[in-house]
């Protein structure tokens, strides 16, 4: 895949030309024994609050290559040669073969309480274990931030620890680091032979930055990048869903840090518009796939016929449209139930690609204690909406509609 004319990095979101890109030392001994002294990396340390020593930064204006193709750069100090490659606007290591395969930044939104960090921790979790054996998918993370982090505090927390993550901090947008992970699917018979790769971005954006314009604000550069958006909203923080949840449920706080769903989407679709710079009469066009959570606490009141009452096919390792227009028709409906039709309004009147699902990443309530329930984590249909971004990318091959 040719380099192109400019890249988004997958951590500040900043575009960049590929000429532009920056090299750090290796910090080991160079040919003549000398050795780089690390420092604090300034970048680094302003935007993500990251003060280790690293070794030095310099521009690749002295590349090395191998068959004709460039693999690094030689350190002016030390003279030793690496492989880091570095954003020039925030100093984060670049994946491996980042600029030579896909690069989708998938936004992650959704308002407080709606349980997005819980969300993203169980997709990323079926996506590395059940969905990736269904999809000969293999899933890493794509640095050792996102691999330690991941593990040790979104995993540990959640599957071994059984405790639900804490409310994530307003705020703070300039110094949360995304997690990044590449999606090396098997494309055979569709793509040649090859395996598709597609480096993906999840940035845990708080609840609270979405109660006002301002703070919407801080995400702009995050959405105004995203090739994908999953903007996860909460049922049970509308009036009719609240009325209709199972007897025992515990309902979302409704303070003054709590919005309601049609406000948060109508203020993420007032950014869009200003970060693509589409006039009124323009629909955005970025896919948007709108996912109602805690859908668990409500399937006991739909029909027996409803889509939401039965597992996603997985007989085939494709991307099921029937299935999912069925899901996207039935939670079109439900909105009529929840009080919620002016979303359907909303999106249809300002997103031309855009889809309903439902999902439960628990598959149950948590305790009173605030814990995962005994019987464990029970995911209902989390992957839907990533991999229907997947398929809209024709990165996953999918059926016909």
């Amino acid at each position: 895949m040719p380099l192109m004319p400019s890249l988004l990095c997958p951590y500040c979101y900043q575009p960049f030309p590929p000429r532009k890109t920056l090299f750090r030392c290796a910090g080991l001994l160079g040919p003549g024994g000398e050795r780089c002294k690390p420092e604090r990396d300034q970048a680094l340390s302003r935007r993500f609050g990251m003060n280790e020593a690293l070794p030095p930064v310099f521009p690749g204006g002295r590349l090395t290559a191998v068959n004709g193709r460039r693999t690094g750069a030689r350190c002016p100090s030390c003279q030793g040669e690496t492989t880091q490659r570095l954003c020039p606007n925030c100093h984060s290591q670049l994946p491996v073969h980042f600029g030579r395969v896909d690069s989708r930044l998938i936004a992650l939104i959704g308002a407080k309480g709606s349980g997005k960090t819980v969300y993203m921790t169980v997709l990323l979790h079926e996506l590395m274990h059940s969905v990736g054996r269904r999809f000969d998918a293999a899933v890493v993370g794509s640095d050792d931030h996102t691999r330690s982090e991941f593990s040790k505090r979104y995993e540990e927390m959640l599957y071994r620890q059984s405790v639900l993550p804490g409310t994530t901090r307003p705020g703070q947008a300039e110094v949360r680091r995304p997690l990044v992970f590449k999606v090396t699917l098997d494309r055979s018979g569709l793509f040649g032979t090859r395996d598709r790769h597609t480096i993906t971005s999840f940035f845990d954006t708080a609840g609270e930055d979405l109660i006002s314009k301002e703070s919407v604000d801080l995400n702009v550069r995050y959405l105004r990048g995203a090739d994908g958006i999953i903007l996860l909203l909460d049922p049970l923080q509308m009036r009719g869903a609240r009325a209709g949840a199972a007897p025992g449920t515990r309902l979302p706080d409704r303070d003054d840090k709590t919005d309601s769903p049609v406000n948060v989407l109508t203020r993420v679709t007032e950014v869009l518009y200003e970060a693509t710079g589409r006039g009124p009469n323009r629909r955005i066009d970025v896919p948007v796939a709108v996912a109602f959570s805690k859908i668990d606490a409500l399937r006991h009141a739909f029909p027996p016929g409803s889509p939401l009452l039965r597992e996603p096919p997985d007989a085939e390792p494709v991307f099921d449209q029937a299935d999912s227009l069925a899901v996207h028709d039935h939670v079109r409906a439900l909105l009529h139930e929840w009080d919620g039709a002016q979303i359907d309004q909303i999106m249809r009147k300002n997103f031309s690609t855009f889809r309903y699902f439902g999902l439960s990443a628990l598959g149950g309530g948590p305790t009173a204690d605030n814990r995962v329930d005994p019987r464990g984590v029970h995911p209902y249909r989390v992957a839907d909406p990533f991999l229907w971004l997947l398929s809209r990318f024709n990165a996953l091959p999918a059926t016909k509609g």
